[in-house]
């Protein structure tokens, strides 16, 4: 039998209708639940298929979309705390469009069937509720992205991501390629290199095998207005 207590202490934390269920729909959803590791790299779920509802309890995931051509556009990064619901198509049929997640560090997760949880969610609003709530709440990342992408330029686009990037690693040198820069815009790698030699030459930043070292802050932010 499944440890669900371990589950059971996390979802009382999350769930905010954990209590309203009856111990049969509690222990129902703990046997329907896994405990998982994903290391850097792995893919997560491809597209449409139901993956179930992916809770992060350590590490980092990447939420995106892929065009006809292949080229990746991040919507939104998962950390520490966070949770998917868009991994979980059966749940949230009124969601139409494909996304795909990878793991981009080592990351532990707990990972609830989706038809287990698209069948307890049938039989309570409360839960059916709290996951459109939970998928609604990433939308304005995803309008953010796309508002990026329509209406900014290039140099303020990747002034934006190299300031999110120094805010969430607390580094002032990104190791990222630029390859995996372009991925993660939704642009190619030949745009962001010569951005990035501009930036260089204006020495805000300065690029090297090692990574793009942030020179001048202020002259990053100011872009980014």
């Amino acid at each position: 039998m499944k440890n669900n207590a371990m589950f059971e202490s996390v979802y009382k934390e999350i769930f905010p209708f954990w209590e309203n269920l009856n111990a049969e729909d509690r222990n129902f959803i703990c046997q329907n639940s896994l405990a998982l590791t994903y290391p850097k790299g792995t893919h997560i779920h491809d597209g449409n298929e139901c993956s179930g509802v992916i809770f992060v309890k350590s590490g980092c995931l990447r939420v995106y979309i892929l065009s006809d051509t292949g080229k990746e556009v991040t919507l939104y990064r998962l950390y520490s705390g966070d949770m998917c619901m868009l991994s979980a198509s059966c749940v949230l049929q009124s969601i139409t469009f494909d996304v795909f997640i990878d793991a981009e560090e080592n990351s532990e997760c707990y990972v609830i069937s989706g038809p287990a949880f698209a069948n307890i969610s049938e039989r309570n609003k409360d839960i059916k509720i709290f996951a459109l709530e939970t998928a609604v709440s990433r939308f304005s990342d995803v309008m953010w992205v796309m508002q990026q992408i329509l209406f900014m330029s290039m140099d303020k686009r990747l002034a934006v991501f190299l300031s999110d990037e120094i805010s969430r690693t607390g580094s002032d040198t990104i190791t990222l390629t630029h390859e995996q820069i372009a991925r993660y815009m939704g642009s190619a790698r030949e745009v962001v290199s010569r951005t990035l030699k501009y930036f260089a030459s204006e020495g805000i930043v300065e690029v090297s095998r090692k990574g793009i070292k942030i020179l001048d802050k202020k002259r990053l932010r100011e872009l980014t207005l």
